[in-house]
């Protein structure tokens, strides 16, 4: 619901467009979108003269089945071949919702991006430092083990080696993501020409960790090179590479811990409201079981990450002569961040 808050007020902050696309990556089975949708019909009558629209990016058809019956109720239609919208429909408080296989179909125009949990179950390329130069981290087959796979270090450089590890790189051990660094670009693209903004919220670091893939199953940690196609596969977010990928483009923020963003948001206020509005004890304790999750440091509020992407000209007004003038309004959970 936050979430949901701070598109709308971003929206304020720029003038109140007369049409908005939100548009989330890799939307799993659709609660988000819900509950954004759920904040967007709270504040209708606010919303009533902009044109809201839905786009999600889904390359799964299982999922988007799910996500379509989670946002619609199941009431969606397939879109012919020659539209860039391969489904459509309307949500259950009258909004349009269509699915693309790939960002790049999405229509442009002023839009607001959601990548939630979406850059950490990207591929990466991973790399060691040893005395001869980078080498490359690849999989092999254990010649010891039947069936089992093993990391090997490449015999000598490779391409990937050559191109994504900056000369001024101080740790030993690097993952990078080229996929995440494409996505980002495009996004740079269309907020650079269109407005809007994006927000990031994954698990991650600024350009700090080492070796951070991993694998889950049934929420626990299991080998990476184990039973493939049987676990989830994630590797934190490297943040410092996601700005440096927007080559200046657009202005960043961030990024902050999921605590401090939240509590900007106002939190302890909105849990404030629920628990006086819940009457029975099951949810209240759920309510601070799951304020607990998201803010206790030791669980999400200080791995999970939110990172932004905003236009320049919206944390800076600059007069005839190119100099600041009037200050602008500040960015909604990033408190008084410095632009970076």
């Amino acid at each position: 619901q936050l979430i949901g808050i701070w598109y709308v007020s971003e929206w304020i902050a720029t003038g109140k467009p007369q049409a908005f696309q939100l548009v989330e990556l890799g939307p799993g089975r659709g609660t988000l979108t819900d509950d954004i949708l759920r904040v967007f019909n709270q504040l209708a009558s606010l919303l009533s003269k902009c044109d809201v629209s839905i786009h999600l990016v889904e390359v799964s058809p299982k999922l988007s089945e799910i996500q379509a019956l989670m946002l619609t109720g199941g009431k969606v239609q397939s879109n012919p071949e020659d539209e860039s919208a391969y489904m459509k429909g309307v949500s259950k408080t009258g909004i349009p919702i269509f699915w693309y296989r790939d960002i790049q179909d999405v229509p442009p125009g002023y839009s607001f991006y959601l990548a939630h949990e979406f850059f950490d179950a990207l591929p990466i390329h991973k790399f060691q430092r040893t005395e001869k130069g980078w080498r490359e981290v690849l999989v092999d087959i254990d010649p010891d083990v039947p069936d089992q796979l093993r990391f090997v270090l490449s015999p000598s450089s490779t391409p990937a080696t050559e191109n994504f590890i900056p000369p001024e790189e101080t740790r030993d051990h690097v993952e990078v993501c080229p996929e995440a660094g494409v996505i980002l670009q495009r996004l740079v693209c269309r907020i650079e020409k269109d407005g809007g903004a994006a927000l990031v919220a994954d698990y991650g670091h600024d350009g700090t960790k080492t070796d951070t893939f991993r694998g889950f199953r049934n929420h626990k940690l299991h080998d990476v090179l184990r039973a493939p196609g049987t676990a989830d596969l994630t590797a934190d977010v490297d943040f410092s590479y996601l700005r440096k990928m927007t080559q200046g483009r657009t202005a960043t923020l961030g990024p902050i811990k999921q605590r401090e963003f939240l509590k900007n948001m106002g939190i302890d206020l909105r849990l404030q409201v629920l628990l006086q509005n819940s009457h029975d004890t099951a949810t209240r304790e759920q309510l601070l079981h799951s304020y607990d999750m998201l803010m206790n440091p030791q669980k999400m509020g200080d791995r999970f990450h939110f990172f932004a992407l905003l236009p320049h000209h919206r944390l800076v007004h600059l007069d005839k002569k190119q100099k600041p003038k009037s200050p602008v309004q500040p960015v909604a959970g990033f408190g008084e961040l410095l632009l970076k």
